[in-house]
């Protein structure tokens, strides 16, 4: 066990430091300035000048990284570009993060809530009605982008039906959180449904499961303790990582519904080529897998006993 967590420690390891390499390579190597694109094409050469002094854009890409990694380790992540700010991007990013976090929650709450019963019910049924129906509704639901189905919502329920409040709306309720984690877990819920309909299939054609039915165990009984704890490992797998892409920002739902965020914030900061609050965007990002893969690992130990004893 020793040597698998300090394997999977190296690997997050490296994956923390070639994400943060690439995302400060490709910033520097894509054509354009901050000095431009924050002050102005019309802005004095001289204050140009003194604004990639004051943020260190002037010296060499090996200085630059190692400042990098410096802002990194005390904790600032470096100082936001925008003029007049001053912050260090950690403040915005702690500003920005806690309604990104709400969203995810919510929008995976709506998922499970979908996706489990009807992929359980669709296995159950297989080759039936009810399996071809929520099937058909699964593959709508991936079929139709976020982009769509966002706006059509907010017409209906914002605009026509006045339940919800409009976008920009403040946060202090849960009303303005309806929605949009609504559209993201309806998504996500029928990605998910296919997938626990097939995991669920799997293991009901599995010796145990046919042995427990011999035996004249009730069904309800086979199914909570046989099946769906067994079919749980893939399941937690797709799980994590979209949870940890909501993390990350969604970025095209929080624009629709105008919700401040991570993503929102990360595409702020790449229209003004904020180097500082992309790279810190991307480090919460790569935190946020990371994180998450090992919440997962711990999952799969609890959820099926086979891997605690391979360890």
């Amino acid at each position: 066990m020793m040597r698998d967590a300090l394997t999977r420690l190296l690997g997050a390891i490296l994956a923390f430091v070639g994400a943060i390499t690439l995302v400060f390579l490709a910033l520097r190597i894509t054509p354009g300035d901050p000095a431009d694109n924050i002050l102005g094409d019309e802005a004095p050469e001289a204050a140009k000048v003194r604004f990639r002094e004051r943020l260190g854009l002037h010296q060499p890409l090996h200085v630059q990284y190692g400042q990098l990694w410096t802002q990194i380790a005390d904790g600032t992540l470096g100082e936001s570009y925008e003029v007049g700010s001053g912050r260090p991007v950690s403040q915005i990013i702690g500003e920005a993060l806690p309604p990104t976090i709400e969203l995810a929650l919510a929008a995976m709450l709506v998922a499970c809530f979908i996706a489990i019963p009807f992929g359980i019910l669709a296995a159950v049924s297989h080759g039936g009605f009810i399996d071809q129906f929520t099937m058909f509704i699964a593959l709508l639901g991936v079929a139709v982008p976020v982009f769509w189905s966002g706006p059509l919502l907010l017409f209906l329920f914002a605009v026509q039906w006045q339940i919800v409040p409009p976008p920009g709306a403040p946060l202090s309720s849960p009303l303005p959180l309806v929605l949009p984690a609504l559209v993201l877990g309806i998504a996500l819920s029928a990605k998910l449904s296919r997938l626990v309909r097939a995991a669920v299939l799997d293991v009901l054609q599995e010796d145990y499961v046919l042995t427990a039915r011999a035996k004249g165990l009730p069904e309800r009984q086979i199914m909570i303790k046989h099946v769906l704890r067994n079919a749980l490992i893939p399941v937690l797998t797709v799980t994590g990582l979209q949870l940890a892409a909501l993390l990350s920002g969604a970025i095209v739902t929080e624009k629709v519904f105008a919700r401040p965020g991570v993503g929102t914030l990360l595409l702020e900061a790449i229209v003004q080529r904020d180097y500082a609050v992309i790279q810190g965007c991307v480090i919460v990002i790569t935190v946020a897998y990371i994180v998450v893969n090992v919440v997962v690992d711990v999952g799969y130990i609890v959820a099926d006993p086979r891997v605690r004893r391979s360890r």
